[in-house]
């Protein structure tokens, strides 16, 4: 902790007055003092409200797990896993407003050993190493290239276990979905149907903005999100909200022939 950090520890106001200097805050934090990061949150005491309704889904212990957290903003999912005893914590966001958030609430909270960086989901590759959970919560509708991120975190960084959200739009309906696609219906030229049932996965494309929001690209119904899930190589193993996953890691479908993320490779060099 540096003494900066700890003089505004010492006193309320001050601490504060560092809060109100590095917002806005989109997560609500809880710092000493009684003093919180975003009281006045649309959605009240977010991020903390949405974490009660699914950290019974997560291990109680996590002791010595490497945790890495993809668009971590504030930090406040790099926070919990630590409270539940993770050793190596690294949170990464491509937004420098909100790491320095992050990395202030660290240092007020005691948490000297999370690290922050900045770093993007497409260059995951470059940290060099897999940890036993990643934390991907509400960044995957804000990418322009969403199944490129989920293919690069499992071949690059997920080494065990992912924590998952998405927002989802569509319905929660389910169909299964044939092996094979023909492209008529056998003995017809009818396109098959099954393509406009709701229970298909569906990614809703978003070409302006949603909820003021223009970062928010692209909205699947809960088919796409568990088809995406499983394309990647992610098994789904409990769903404790309609759109939080915990998942593990598994066999990349297709990954025979060759490399998933971005350049699958076609037929034989010459």
């Amino acid at each position: 902790m540096s003494d900066r950090v700890a003089e505004l520890l010492r006193a309320p106001d001050t601490l504060q007055a560092e809060v109100d200097r590095l917002g806005p805050w989109f997560q609500n934090l809880h710092l000493p003092h009684g003093v919180q990061t975003a009281p006045d949150h649309f959605l009240p005491d977010y991020p903390a409200s949405k974490f009660a309704g699914f950290a019974a889904a997560l291990p109680d212990d996590l002791h010595g797990a490497t945790v890495l957290d993809i668009g971590c903003n504030a930090g406040f999912y790099s926070f919990e896993f630590k409270k539940r005893g993770a050793g190596r914590v690294v949170g990464i966001d491509s937004d420098e407003h909100y790491l320095a958030q992050a990395r202030f609430a660290a240092a007020a909270q005691g948490y000297t050993d999370v690290e922050f960086r900045n770093l993007s989901v497409y260059d995951v590759g470059a940290l060099g190493e897999k940890f036993d959970w990643v934390i991907f919560m509400g960044v995957l509708y804000h990418l322009r290239h969403p199944l490129l991120a989920l293919d690069l975190i499992r071949e690059h960084v997920a080494g065990d276990a992912m924590l998952f959200q998405t927002m989802q739009q569509g319905g929660e309906a389910e169909i299964a979905v044939p092996e094979d696609h023909p492209f008529h219906v056998p003995g017809t030229w009818d396109p098959p149907a099954y393509f406009d049932d709701p229970g298909y996965p569906r990614m809703h494309f978003i070409e302006q903005r949603f909820a003021s929001d223009w970062t928010n690209w692209w909205a699947p119904n809960m088919a796409c999100s568990k088809a995406m899930l499983r394309a990647a190589g992610f098994t789904i193993e409990a769903q404790p909200e309609p759109e939080v996953y915990v998942c593990r890691v598994a066999d990349v479908p297709y990954s025979q022939y060759g490399p998933a993320a971005v350049y699958p490779a076609k037929g034989t060099p010459a």
